[in-house]
């Protein structure tokens, strides 16, 4: 075996390694040697059959792809010790020739990070300013919740609530037919078709209406987009919202430990507020994470935006399973959008995540960030606090090795998150610049 050529790039070892024949002949024999025990060939036991034969019986290419799988990955282990190559994932593997042997084999080297002066960034949260505007929307959306729905004589408005027999076809087939079913008649509906609601109003009660209405290209569902529909829909019954009087008597309503108006106001204020602390934080945050991944220089192989790219992916059509009423729905999801056009959309954001996460493990590294077993432990307590029976359960298969490593990652990437922010606000001892650039010649 030789390395015929190697380059580094993209934090990847190309290497081309040539086989000698001797070697090849090797693994054959051992192939023959394995396949002939099973190998059922007329005229001779099992393992009896000369290897001429056995060739003959399963095809030269059976015999070689045997040969080749028990060969090349420890070929690939040798060069790389050879070469004092550290493979950071498996390598992947392309035979380019047979006769002689030849392969090219792609190695993921390990990640580099050489991080910037990220104790220079300077930056914090953007005051909060809560309006009167917005604690008022909140209520009125608690009135609406509360409200009660009157029967009234008078044609369909907008916003009211309708009790409708409808049936609905396109191309002489029935996609909806529904009977004393009660529609909400709203400006922005799009069921069971874009611009339904509008065709119900000044309908009255008893009256019968037949329309039709075309559905926009790509619809979401395939089989009506870009399609003409027929309706047909009789009015049984007009409801208007009668909304509750804002008064200490609605307040009890929402929470009887509300005994005032007011003091439904103070707490909605207070959860705005606190809402809009805790965004103002997160973007602060992702600001800092943004600012320190710029100013650093950052490696990897590809395989790592893969990895990323599958994972998300992979949530995603587990959510899409799980929120589908039929097989047939979910299988129509996944016509609309392909797992190769989603792992497509998923890769820039796959790519900024691989390359912060980087970044902030080798922040954690230089900060000296650690996650005690203690703080697992206490973050296992924590997320099973609210459980009852099965609250050992939960516990143990949390209390895995594997699961409590991915909690250790978990808070070790918020600690150092939380580092990073005390140091752009200025509230953290700053390290003296010359320890930093120190460390980094190290670290290289």
């Amino acid at each position: 075996m030789k390395v015929i050529e190697k380059k580094i790039e993209n934090s990847q070892a190309l290497l081309t390694i040539e086989m000698t024949p001797a070697e090849l002949e090797a693994s054959l024999e051992r192939s023959y040697h394995r396949l002939v025990k099973k190998a059922d060939i007329p005229g001779f036991r099992k393992g009896r059959a000369p290897r001429a034969v056995l060739e003959h019986h399963i095809g030269r290419d059976k015999l070689l792809d045997d040969a080749l799988s028990d060969l090349l990955p420890q070929a690939c282990e040798d060069a790389l010790k050879e070469q004092e190559i550290q493979a950071f994932a498996r390598p992947t593997v392309e035979v380019t020739k047979t006769e002689p042997l030849v392969f090219k084999a792609t190695v993921p080297l390990p990640p580099s990070v050489e991080l910037g002066d990220y104790h220079s960034i300077k930056d914090k949260p953007k005051p909060v300013r809560l309006k009167e505007t917005d604690v008022n929307a909140i209520i009125d959306q608690l009135r609406h919740q509360r409200a009660t729905w009157e029967p009234v004589e008078r044609p369909v408005q907008l916003n009211d609530l309708v009790v409708i027999d409808v049936e609905g076809s396109a191309d002489g087939k029935t996609f909806i037919n529904q009977h004393g079913a009660q529609y909400p008649v709203r400006q922005d509906a799009n069921y069971p078709a874009p611009g339904f609601a509008q065709k119900l109003l000044g309908m009255k009660r008893d009256e019968e209406r037949q329309f039709s209405l075309k559905f926009p290209d790509g619809y979401g569902r395939s089989e009506l987009s870009g399609k003409e529909a027929s309706f047909r829909v009789k009015v049984f019954e007009v409801k208007e919202e009668k909304l509750p009087e804002l008064d200490d008597e609605f307040a009890k309503g929402v929470n009887p430990e509300f005994e005032t108006l007011e003091a439904l106001r103070q707490q909605v204020s207070a959860n705005l507020k606190q809402r809009a602390e805790d965004k103002a934080r997160q973007d602060f945050e992702d600001r800092v994470i943004e600012a320190a991944t710029k100013m650093s220089r950052v490696e990897y192989p590809p395989v790592l935006v893969d990895m990323e790219v599958d994972r998300m992916a992979g949530q995603q059509v587990q959510r899409w399973q799980m929120a589908a009423r039929s097989p047939e729905e979910f299988r129509e999801r996944l016509i609309q959008t392909p797992v190769e056009k989603l792992r497509e959309e998923y890769r820039p954001s796959a790519t900024e995540r691989v390359t912060q996460s980087l970044v902030l493990g080798q922040i954690a590294v230089e900060e000296k960030i650690e996650v005690s077993d203690q703080e697992v432990d206490k973050h296992i307590e924590r997320l099973t606090e609210g459980a009852a029976e099965d609250k050992e359960e939960q516990q143990k298969n949390l209390d895995t090795p594997e699961n409590r490593e991915h909690i250790r990652q978990l808070l070790l990437t918020r600690k150092t998150i939380e580092r990073l922010a005390e140091i752009a606000r200025g509230s953290a001892k700053k390290i003296k610049k010359k320890q930093i650039k120190k460390k980094q010649k190290e670290a290289k």
